[in-house]
């Protein structure tokens, strides 16, 4: 082997998930020889299960398994474990295809191996990936630090246009925009690019700008609304919807009023969600944030999902009567009374949290 060993103190835990054993074996082996403390995983629905109790430093998976394959285990991950945001996760598959590294990368993905595994090459992404995942845990350790050192003195550090907030911004898993009384983008975290320039639904450029001329116009005016409540010192939340065309989805936005920051300073906060990719809170923390009963819990969780009335009824084999009662009871909780208000809440609750 070429790859040296990982330094004294930096022993990593990696999870292979792949559902050829022989191969998994030699994998781990190599890992192991290594000085890694590999662990591996047969398919998509037992690395969930190993992820309930062991944090790996990163997950190396197949792709095309059967039950879970590869893409929905790193879409579960991603949307049900916020806490494993930072975690590198490295595709690897015999399906040697430009539009199979694209689909990859789009879906979210840090590196792409294709086999047959050169192990050399393999051990060598996997070292860039844990040492690009330090670098970024040691810069936001350090943004902290120097800013819970400058809190008191001086408010620079959290402005929007700050580095260490625009860093903090750019790592969510969904989009953040910023924008003046007229619209006017004054930052765009990079998902927020993202589903700009993937989706063609929303534009945030210069100004923000949807699809369609009454679109925009709706979505002027509520950032007008919003922004100015916030001159004013007060506070003010509006949700709206924006199609995706041709897929059957939607872009969730969530307005809300921003502190003010002077006359020149953005007054709106815009949180962007895609429901075909949304990051959706567990269970149990819905329940905790807004006081909800377990069968409460599950049917806000499909809400947030995207997912309407009948699919909900469907997924708990329960009748739509039932959905509905619980409904109404969910609604009442938080003060809303549509499955846009309550996700524009979810989504504002858990940005300030952030």
């Amino acid at each position: 082997m070429t790859q040296p060993p990982p330094a004294a103190g930096e022993r990593h835990v990696i999870l292979c998930v792949e559902d050829e054993a022989e191969f998994r074996d030699d994998i781990v082996e190599e890992l192991r020889a290594c000085g890694h403390a590999a662990i591996g995983a047969g398919d998509g629905r037992a690395a969930l299960a190993m992820l309930a109790t062991v944090r790996p430093d990163l997950i190396l998976c197949d792709i095309s398994m059967p039950g879970m394959d590869g893409y929905d285990l790193m879409e579960t991950v991603r949307r049900e474990r916020a806490d494993l945001a930072d975690v590198p996760f490295v595709f690897l598959t015999a399906l040697n295809d430009r539009e199979a590294v694209i689909c990859g990368k789009r879906a979210g993905a840090d590196d792409y191996l294709v086999k047959p595994v050169d192990f050399d090459l393999m051990l060598a992404s996997i070292e860039a990936r844990l040492a690009q995942a330090r670098r970024v845990r040691a810069h936001y350790r350090r943004s902290d630090a120097a800013s819970g050192a400058a809190r008191g003195r001086a408010g620079d550090a959290a402005r929007p246009g700050s580095a260490a907030a625009s860093g903090v911004l750019d790592i969510l898993g969904f989009g953040v925009v910023l924008a003046d009384a007229r619209g006017g983008v004054r930052f765009a975290n990079a998902f927020a690019r993202a589903l700009a320039r993937d989706t063609q639904s929303l534009f945030v450029q210069e100004a923000l700008r949807a699809a369609t001329p009454e679109l925009t116009r709706q979505l002027l005016a509520h950032v007008a609304e919003v922004a100015g409540a916030a001159a004013e010192g007060g506070d003010a939340m509006r949700g709206m919807a924006l199609p995706l065309h041709g897929t059957g989805g939607e872009l969730l936005l969530v307005i809300c009023a921003l502190p003010p920051a002077g006359d020149d300073g953005p007054g709106a906060a815009v949180f962007i969600s895609d429901t075909r990719r949304r990051p959706v809170p567990p269970e149990h923390v819905l329940g905790a944030l807004f006081g909800l009963t377990p069968s409460e819990a599950q049917i806000a969780h499909g809400l947030v999902s995207g997912q309407r009335s009948a699919d909900i009824a469907r997924a708990l084999n329960v009748s739509q009567t039932t959905v509905a009662f619980h409904l109404r009871n969910l609604f009442e909780k938080t003060g809303t009374n549509r499955q846009v208000d309550f996700v524009a809440l979810v989504l504002g609750t858990l940005g300030a949290l952030r």
